[in-house]
């Protein structure tokens, strides 16, 4: 069994576990009962962890047009290349929600024959990085694999609809004094990866006790965006990367179309998250679609749909 969580083609997500581990053996289960509603368990599978805060360019996703047992093909794959030469073209299956027309006009305008090879190298150069800082931190601590912890910190929601594990990642330490960066933070440092603030996830709002008090004051983006430490370390990061033309911003190659855009051209469902602007100190809610108006991605803090009422009722502006 590979996974302890996961997602079937039904939608519906499910999970394997076996009575915890009581000492060194596993536990019986007069041990692992604890009461009437409440049984100690460990995985039985592999569990995965998305990382929050940032997103990384796709290695694979589901093709509209594939059936049968191949669920993810690779965006090298030449089929990726065809379908992001034109996503709207009739071969492709309809999406759910309509596109506006400036945001396909957007989209239209950096599509194209590369843009599947582009996307795969820069999520292959992602997924080298993150190796290689893994591998670095085995061997700064002198440990094996055996021996290797990661340490996670999570947030308001503790996993996504796909079974993964939301969190902030890094290497444990016996002493936290000596505990790096997370790799969230390093990968963007290193500019292999675009932030993707969603709220509450993110510092300061995660932090907060409980949603309805995480809501910001309206107008507060810019004053939030710079009086956070991690939000505006992690701002900075993404930003220095661009004057510099690393990473994702590399002036020979650089990302043609955003994770999250390859995300919903693929599963042929409109954006969905509303979203704030942290460069201004205005109270505007932005429209889902209406995402690109905020050109940098540093400066988009994500809203779902489900809390935008909980900010219209705080003083956030919708538009008319």
């Amino acid at each position: 069994m590979a996974k302890a969580i996961e997602q079937l083609r039904s939608g519906l997500t499910i999970g394997h576990a076996k009575l915890g581990r009581h000492g060194a053996a596993l536990g019986s289960v007069k041990q692992q009962v604890h009461d009437g509603d409440t049984v100690v368990i460990q995985a039985d599978g592999n569990l995965s962890i998305r990382f929050l805060g940032i997103d990384a360019p796709e290695t694979s996703f589901t093709l509209p047009a594939v059936t049968g047992d191949q669920l993810f093909v690779p965006l090298s794959d030449p089929r990726f290349a065809r379908f992001l030469e034109d996503p709207f073209a009739a071969e492709w299956r309809p999406f759910a929600e309509p596109l506006d027309g400036a945001l396909r006009g957007h989209l239209a305008s950096r599509l194209g024959a590369d843009v599947a090879a582009n996307h795969s190298r820069h999520a292959k150069a992602a997924e080298r990085e993150l190796e290689e800082l893994v591998e670095q931190d085995l061997a700064d601590q002198g440990v094996d694999r055996e021996m290797f912890r990661f340490f996670l910190a999570f947030a308001g929601e503790v996993m996504d609809r796909y079974g993964r594990l939301l969190a902030f990642v890094n290497r444990d330490e016996a002493d936290e004094t000596q505990r790096p960066p997370s790799y969230n933070m390093r990968l963007l440092e290193a500019g292999v990866v675009c932030p993707y603030f969603i709220w509450p996830n993110v510092d300061p709002f995660r932090k907060s006790r409980g949603t309805v008090a995480a809501v910001p004051e309206p107008g507060s983006g810019r004053e939030l965006a710079e009086g956070t430490r991690a939000l505006k370390d992690t701002r900075r990061f993404f930003a220095d990367a661009r004057d510099t033309g690393a990473g994702l911003f590399a002036p020979a190659d650089p990302l043609r179309i955003e994770p999250f855009e390859v995300r919903f051209l693929a599963g042929r469902r409109a954006p969905s998250r509303w979203l704030i602007d942290l460069s201004k100190d205005d109270d505007s809610l932005i429209p889902p679609q209406d995402y690109f108006s905020v050109p940098h991605a540093e400066d988009r803090l994500f809203i779902p749909e489900e809390y935008v009422p909980l900010f219209a009722e705080k003083g956030w502006r919708r538009p008319a």
